[in-house]
């Protein structure tokens, strides 16, 4: 599956998480021969959790299909810049290389505010390529921030 292929499902999963009344973010696990793994949105009004970010409910959904923690090799792909606690476990989790849509210039920790993922103090670095589809990442966000404030 490419980097495109996988946003356009990394879309599909922010639009839904929209739809439940949730911020539209989605992200989708590649294996390292590019085949799906998980998919994910935010679900963090749904579950009342607030680690439920897409990010992290796809990499636990990757673990499990693969039956380890680590995502050696593995493709995240997420429709916005993943937070400092996303980028964290996107670095546990070993994961090979990260795509994401649109920055985060209030929470991102993947270029924006902070660069975890090229951190060299860390125990691993994670590749980036920031910017996929990012016009359509970035009016999923507005338009559900817009609709919020007509409330």
């Amino acid at each position: 599956m490419t980097d495109d292929e996988a946003m356009a499902i990394a879309l599909e999963e922010a639009a839904a998480a929209g739809a439940a009344g949730d911020v539209p973010v989605g992200a989708v696990v590649l294996g390292a021969d590019g085949t799906l793994l998980a998919r994910r949105c935010n679900e963090r009004e749904r579950l009342g959790d607030p680690t439920a970010h897409a990010e992290v409910l796809a990499l636990r959904d990757a673990a499990a299909a693969v039956g380890s923690w680590r995502l050696t090799g593995a493709t995240v792909v997420v429709t916005l810049e993943p937070c400092a606690m996303c980028a964290g476990a996107i670095i546990g989790a070993r994961v090979g290389r990260l795509v994401f849509g649109t920055p985060d210039l209030k929470a991102g920790a993947c270029g924006s505010l902070y660069n975890l993922c090229a951190d060299p103090r860390l125990n691993h670095e994670v590749p980036i390529d920031a910017g996929r589809r990012s016009a359509e990442c970035a009016e999923l966000l507005t338009s559900f921030f817009a609709a919020k404030r007509l409330r």
